[in-house]
């Protein structure tokens, strides 16, 4: 497993400015959410069950290794975790071998903020391999690092990979913007401190404390990300 996380750099930015700007992947930068559920889909039907699209909910956003568990112990489908496990990436990564389609205003925001030299990372609980082919289309060096699911001990909705990303970028995690589809996600970014803007793409997430919910990346640029963190002082 090759991993993209750097030494940890020194912070630079003012103290009470935006720091760093921490993003999810499926969902959120690529439109690749429903993929993951149709290959779900199509491989427990292949074992002779449907998923109840209720369960949807359930497995969005999170590690493979809890969606996979609770859709193999909600079907009592006759497959382990490891094989479903690689059935699944090997499926997505043949599933975004030709296109990885953008959310609308995924480039237009990556490209800002790496035009004003904003510390980003990409956090995903997603594994490195995946990560790595999606990183094609969206561009490697869009970001400073990439965090994957596989490469810490505890990924969403655990704190473990925002605190990991803000630490090794030098940012404080309430100086950082995270961009996030799923409430697992949120979860996850809140756990670690960070301030979240919710782009909802599977179930409802409601505004909160520290959280605010737009509708679509295009609702989304760098000056509104600035405000965020201002607001907090």
């Amino acid at each position: 497993m090759t991993s993209t996380i750097p030494a940890p750099v020194a912070r630079t930015a003012d103290g009470s400015a935006l720091q760093a700007v921490l993003l999810d992947m499926d969902g959120t930068l690529v439109d690749t959410e429903g993929f993951w559920w149709e290959i779900e889909a199509e491989i427990f039907q292949e074992l002779g069950h449907r998923l109840e699209e209720s369960w949807r909910d359930v497995v969005v956003g999170g590690p493979m290794s809890r969606s996979a568990t609770f859709l193999i112990e909600a079907t009592g489908a006759a497959i382990g975790l490891a094989e479903l496990s690689v059935l699944l990436n090997e499926r997505f990564e043949a599933r975004i071998a030709d296109r990885v389609p953008l959310m609308p205003g995924a480039e237009r925001l990556l490209a800002e903020l790496a035009r004003h030299n904003v510390p980003t990372a990409l956090v995903s609980a997603s594994h490195r391999r995946v990560i790595d082919r999606v990183l094609l289309t969206l561009g490697r060096d869009r970001f400073t690092m990439t965090v994957a699911g596989d490469e810490v001990a505890r990924t969403k909705p655990h704190p473990d990979p925002y605190l990991l990303a803000a630490r090794t970028l030098g940012a404080h995690p309430s100086r950082c913007a995270v961009i996030e589809d799923t409430s697992t996600g949120v979860a996850a970014a809140e756990a670690a401190g960070c301030r979240v803007v919710a782009i909802p793409s599977v179930g409802v997430i409601e505004p909160a404390p520290g959280r605010t919910v737009v509708r679509s990346l295009e609702d989304v640029d760098l000056a509104f990300l600035r405000s965020l963190i201002a607001s907090m002082n």
